[in-house]
């Protein structure tokens, strides 16, 4: 459904709403809308996240595939909190795999292992700072 807002310029209700995403394995889950809706709602702090991590690659200028998957990972990172980053990582690297260009599994994992190394880094210092 990302792709598919990439290609058309439409919206994501109007995707959702319009049902004209592929249907081929049915109708999308709940936390499939989370992940979707949030990606539209946030993609301007993912992509500064995005930009700043993928030194010499500006979002705008990644393959569709690869920016449609670190933006919903990316997502899960930063603003779900109850899935490990490593999962997320490692499903967005296997969906990098099947539908991403013959580099797309390691460009991915190295932009997610340094968004989720940062605010691991973020995180810490918060905790330093506070007890300090």
């Amino acid at each position: 459904m990302l792709y598919q807002r990439e290609i058309t310029g439409e919206s994501m209700p109007r995707i959702i709403e319009s049902a004209s995403y592929n249907r081929e394995d049915g109708d999308p889950g709940e936390f499939c809308l989370v992940l979707v809706e949030g990606v539209e709602e946030h993609e301007g702090d993912i992509d500064l996240k995005l930009q700043d991590i993928s030194e010499h690659w500006a979002v705008s200028r990644m393959p569709l595939v690869d920016r449609s998957i670190l933006r919903m990972a990316a997502y899960e990172i930063l603003y779900v909190d109850d899935i490990p980053h490593s999962v997320t990582i490692n499903e967005a690297v296997e969906l990098a795999k099947v539908f991403g260009g013959e580099d797309s599994s390691k460009f991915v994992n190295g932009v997610l292992g340094r968004l989720a190394e940062d605010l691991c880094d973020e995180a810490e210092g918060e905790v330093d700072h506070e007890s300090g």
